[in-house]
């Protein structure tokens, strides 16, 4: 005779809880130092992000211009084709997060491997005035943001910002790409690895 009984449907799992966390907001077992090495061996391309900030005094056509800002950034990626965005992280509070939570206008400078010098530069501690660091890196002004563009670089693009996020300590903002150029078809990308500036090859 055959069995007609339906089986028990099978015992529901019981939930998982989530991993505890410490008083800094990792899970437990995952420390900053163990984070930052597992990161170190994902390889980055650098760019340089430039903007201009805006004349002290909008109103007034005689008010002197704002300084141009730099920051070597590694946390830059492409998020859409259409429309065409891109995506660069900054550490919240930083100067540059802090121009462009007002000025929308920014452009990024995708550096060669012959650039290890300007990677180099805007990346220091402490640094002097970013006009003294542009003083004397060939750039041209960008035509949509009139934010600098380096000389040399492999490719340039032009970007206005269309949504800012925060996630943790970093604000990731995502921009409209207004213009992109390949200035130079000449060398190599400059990588990040393993805590170090790299060239392919």
């Amino acid at each position: 005779m055959l069995n007609t009984r339906r089986p028990a449907p099978p015992a529901a799992l019981p939930a998982q809880p989530a991993p505890a966390a410490d008083a800094a907001g990792h899970a437990v077992g995952v420390s900053n130092d163990e984070f930052r090495a597992a990161m170190s061996r994902l390889a980055a391309g650098v760019v340089l992000v430039t903007a201009k900030e805006p004349p002290l005094d909008p109103d007034d056509p005689q008010a002197p211009d704002g300084e141009d800002v730099g920051m070597t950034a590694t946390a830059f990626m492409s998020v859409s084709l259409d429309p065409p965005l891109v995506l660069v992280s900054l550490r919240e509070g930083s100067r540059m997060d802090d121009l462009l939570a007002e000025q929308p206008l920014w452009a990024v400078s995708v550096l060669s491997e012959s650039q290890r010098h300007i990677a180099g530069r805007f990346a220091m501690k402490g640094r002097i005035s970013d006009r003294l660091l542009f003083e004397d890196i060939p750039y041209v002004r960008g035509e949509a943001t009139g934010a600098p563009l380096v000389g040399g670089a492999l490719a340039t693009l032009e970007c206005r910002t269309e949504q800012r996020v925060t996630a943790g300590d970093h604000t990731l903002v995502v921009g409209r790409v207004l213009t992109a150029r390949v200035p130079s078809a000449d060398g190599g990308p400059l990588t990040y690895f393993k805590g170090r500036y790299r060239q392919l090859g």
